[in-house]
């Protein structure tokens, strides 16, 4: 099993897998030879929406845990929230939680009307706006948490490394935006 920087993905994390010799019998193939990449292509985009939501679901918890603590805790006697631009701090988290929310929603809602061919561009958005903004909710939350935030008692750093390797999971986020940036220059004439 492998982790991710002293990490199990949950339940027990993704082991590494070796094959030699196998063989898949005839019946057992499905929709045909070479077909793989065809059928895994088909379901990255719904796959990448869940990935987009969870890290809206780990934003929120962290947003959560950083005004928990910013109102409980106090500095120089006065409220965490209300020190160093905490306040503008957490104004931003929630613009920038439901900016990317909206952004799920409307690349959810045109793989529903023109499926996965007609939403590359906004699944590939996603695929890069949420776990950026997961994390930096979270790095946020760790800040406001101090020294807390890096241990084992709070999850937030359990969260920012599940933040950080989903930018990495179903591809690098330069090559989503390179995906983004491609279909929205060739609106403008742009070669492929």
């Amino acid at each position: 099993m492998l982790d991710t920087m002293g990490f199990f993905d949950e339940p027990f994390g993704h082991g590494e897998v070796s094959f030699t010799d196998v063989r898949v019998p005839a019946s057992e193939v499905v929709a045909g030879p070479g077909r793989a990449f065809e059928i895994a292509q088909g379901r990255l985009g719904p796959g990448r929406v869940h990935h987009a939501m969870r890290m809206i679901g780990l934003a929120e918890r962290a947003l959560h845990l950083a005004c928990e603590r910013g109102l409980s805790r106090t500095a120089f006697g006065r409220p965490l929230v209300d020190l160093g631009g905490n306040r503008e701090r957490i104004a931003e988290a929630r613009i920038a939680i439901d900016s990317a929310r909206l952004l799920i929603l409307h690349a959810a809602w045109k793989l529903d009307r023109y499926g996965p061919a007609g939403a590359v561009s906004e699944v590939s958005a996603i695929k890069v706006a949420a776990p950026a903004v997961a994390q930096q909710v979270v790095d946020f939350a760790m800040q406001i948490h101090g020294g807390a935030g890096l241990s084992s008692d709070f999850p937030l750093a359990e969260a920012w490394t599940a933040a950080r390797a989903v930018r990495l999971a179903d591809g690098p986020d330069e090559v989503h935006k390179g995906t983004v940036a491609r279909r929205e220059l060739a609106k403008h004439g742009a070669a492929r």
